[in-house]
């Protein structure tokens, strides 16, 4: 089992979870984050850190476009292991529906 990044991340970024990551599996994109799934240990720990609920164990149903989304984006992208400021829209955009479609970026973050 590994944990997941799901939609809810886009545009927000917060990084509380990174933080608190043992292993440093969370790799950082423009506008959101993603967990390597042959890195994270299954700890749990990330999961209530994230003030969106954007993490959820893989054994949640209709995460599976998210699985792979996590382990192709955390093959290119950047490791971070450092907390740093949410994006600046965080909390205006953190309840919205439908941010994949509207928001997602392929460009990576600056990682650590």
């Amino acid at each position: 089992m590994t944990y997941v990044v799901n939609e809810k991340c886009i545009k927000c970024k917060y990084t509380d979870c990174v933080e608190v990551c043992p292993v440093d599996c969370f790799y950082e994109g423009e506008n959101m984050l993603v967990i390597h799934p042959d890195e994270c240990i299954d700890c749990g720990v990330c999961e209530p850190e994230c003030p969106v609920d954007a993490i959820k164990p893989d054994t949640e149903p209709n995460l599976e476009k998210w699985m792979e989304l996590n382990r192709q984006y955390s093959e290119v992208w950047p490791n971070i292991t450092a907390k740093k400021p949410a994006l600046p829209e965080a909390e205006a955009v953190k309840d919205e529906t439908g941010k994949f479609e509207k928001y997602f970026s392929p460009n990576p973050g600056s990682g650590d």
